[in-house]
């Protein structure tokens, strides 16, 4: 969990400060989170079905215009 906070903490310096990508630590930082905050796991749901969902959208496209 200490991890998780620590990462997040970054994230957050990292979007504020235009010296390093805040993303690169804040999601695997929200990533850890979610095992133990409900509201984090559910927003991580979210985010993993919204991906897969583009990822599934994306294929299908690439698939049916290389026909």
């Amino acid at each position: 969990m200490i991890t998780g906070v620590g990462l997040v903490v970054l994230g957050v310096i990292g979007l504020i400060m235009p010296i390093m990508p805040g993303w690169v630590f804040l999601i695997p930082g929200l990533i850890i989170l979610a095992d133990y905050f409900p509201p984090i796991h559910r927003l991580v749901h979210w985010a993993r079905t919204r991906v897969d969902a583009e990822i599934k959208k994306r294929t299908g496209q690439g698939g049916a215009a290389g026909e």
